[in-house]
Protein backbone atom coordinates (compact mmCIF):
# COMPACT_ATOMS: atom_id res chain seq x y z
CA UNK A 1 0.00 0.00 0.00
CA UNK A 2 2.70 2.14 0.72
CA UNK A 3 4.19 1.89 -2.34
CA UNK A 4 1.24 2.57 -4.53
CA UNK A 5 1.07 5.74 -2.47
CA UNK A 6 4.40 6.99 -3.35
CA UNK A 7 3.79 6.14 -6.74
CA UNK A 8 0.53 8.18 -6.52
CA UNK A 9 2.09 10.90 -5.00
CA UNK A 10 5.33 10.43 -7.71
CA UNK A 11 2.69 10.79 -10.34
CA UNK A 12 0.85 14.07 -8.65
CA UNK A 13 4.17 15.91 -8.62
CA UNK A 14 5.23 14.95 -12.18
CA UNK A 15 1.52 16.34 -13.01
CA UNK A 16 2.06 19.68 -11.86
CA UNK A 17 5.47 20.06 -13.00
CA UNK A 18 5.08 18.83 -16.62
CA UNK A 19 1.68 21.45 -16.59
CA UNK A 20 4.17 23.88 -15.44
CA UNK A 21 6.93 23.37 -17.12
CA UNK A 22 5.49 22.82 -20.94
CA UNK A 23 5.99 26.23 -22.39
CA UNK A 24 5.68 26.91 -26.17
CA UNK A 25 4.55 23.68 -27.02
CA UNK A 26 1.24 21.96 -26.99
CA UNK A 27 -0.77 21.86 -23.51
CA UNK A 28 -0.39 18.90 -21.53
CA UNK A 29 -4.70 18.48 -21.90
CA UNK A 30 -3.84 19.15 -25.23
CA UNK A 31 -1.14 15.71 -25.41
CA UNK A 32 -3.00 13.85 -22.99
CA UNK A 33 -6.10 14.12 -25.31
CA UNK A 34 -4.05 13.56 -28.27
CA UNK A 35 -3.04 9.58 -26.70
CA UNK A 36 -6.10 7.57 -27.35
CA UNK A 37 -6.54 9.50 -31.28
CA UNK A 38 -2.58 8.28 -31.75
CA UNK A 39 -3.39 4.87 -30.69
CA UNK A 40 -6.19 4.37 -33.15
CA UNK A 41 -4.06 5.87 -35.91
CA UNK A 42 -1.57 3.55 -34.77
CA UNK A 43 -3.80 0.73 -35.06
CA UNK A 44 -5.37 1.85 -38.05
CA UNK A 45 -1.31 1.66 -39.60
CA UNK A 46 -1.79 5.29 -40.57
CA UNK A 47 0.49 6.72 -38.27
CA UNK A 48 4.21 5.07 -37.78
CA UNK A 49 4.38 5.34 -33.84
CA UNK A 50 3.67 1.45 -33.05
CA UNK A 51 7.27 0.80 -31.58
CA UNK A 52 7.46 3.53 -29.37
CA UNK A 53 3.93 2.66 -28.03
CA UNK A 54 4.94 -1.02 -27.50
CA UNK A 55 7.78 0.42 -25.30
CA UNK A 56 5.49 2.93 -23.77
CA UNK A 57 2.80 0.58 -22.87
CA UNK A 58 5.71 -2.26 -21.39
CA UNK A 59 6.78 0.45 -18.95
CA UNK A 60 3.39 1.66 -17.95
CA UNK A 61 2.96 -2.54 -17.09
CA UNK A 62 6.57 -2.61 -15.32
CA UNK A 63 5.50 1.17 -13.16
CA UNK A 64 2.32 -0.76 -12.02
CA UNK A 65 3.13 -4.22 -11.54
CA UNK A 66 4.02 -5.40 -8.28
CA UNK A 67 7.10 -7.12 -9.38
CA UNK A 68 10.25 -4.96 -9.85
CA UNK A 69 13.69 -6.05 -10.92
CA UNK A 70 14.85 -4.04 -8.00
CA UNK A 71 12.66 -5.10 -5.00
CA UNK A 72 11.94 -1.98 -2.62
CA UNK A 73 12.54 -3.84 1.02
CA UNK A 74 15.43 -5.19 0.37
CA UNK A 75 17.45 -2.73 -1.80
CA UNK A 76 15.85 0.37 0.01
CA UNK A 77 16.66 3.57 -2.43
CA UNK A 78 17.89 1.37 -4.84
CA UNK A 79 14.70 0.01 -5.67
CA UNK A 80 12.88 2.45 -5.50
CA UNK A 81 15.34 4.25 -8.38
CA UNK A 82 14.41 1.48 -11.04
CA UNK A 83 10.03 3.05 -10.54
CA UNK A 84 11.78 6.57 -10.90
CA UNK A 85 13.71 6.02 -14.08
CA UNK A 86 10.77 4.58 -15.41
CA UNK A 87 8.57 6.86 -14.19
CA UNK A 88 11.12 9.83 -15.98
CA UNK A 89 11.58 7.99 -19.37
CA UNK A 90 7.80 7.34 -19.94
CA UNK A 91 7.15 11.09 -18.96
CA UNK A 92 9.72 12.27 -21.35
CA UNK A 93 8.38 9.32 -24.31
CA UNK A 94 4.36 10.59 -24.25
CA UNK A 95 5.49 14.49 -24.12
CA UNK A 96 7.96 13.68 -26.99
CA UNK A 97 5.77 11.26 -29.31
CA UNK A 98 2.60 13.23 -28.53
CA UNK A 99 3.90 16.03 -29.97
CA UNK A 100 5.49 14.69 -32.49
CA UNK A 101 1.64 13.02 -33.31
CA UNK A 102 0.10 16.87 -33.22
CA UNK A 103 2.63 17.77 -35.95
CA UNK A 104 1.68 14.93 -37.89
CA UNK A 105 -1.83 15.54 -37.10
CA UNK A 106 -1.24 19.09 -38.27
CA UNK A 107 0.81 18.34 -41.36
CA UNK A 108 -1.95 15.49 -42.54
CA UNK A 109 -4.93 17.79 -42.28
CA UNK A 110 -3.44 20.52 -44.85
CA UNK A 111 -2.39 18.01 -47.29
CA UNK A 112 -5.68 17.19 -49.93
CA UNK A 113 -6.35 13.96 -50.51
CA UNK A 114 -6.92 12.78 -54.14
CA UNK A 115 -4.79 11.09 -56.94
CA UNK A 116 -1.87 13.00 -59.26
CA UNK A 117 -3.33 13.08 -62.78
CA UNK A 118 -0.84 13.02 -65.33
Amino acid sequence: MGKTLQRRAAFIALARALAVGVRGGPSLGKRLAALPRMIRATGRGEYDGGLRLALMTAATAYIVSPVDLLPEIPLAIFGLADDAVMVTWLAGSVLAETERFLEWEERRASVVPGEVVG
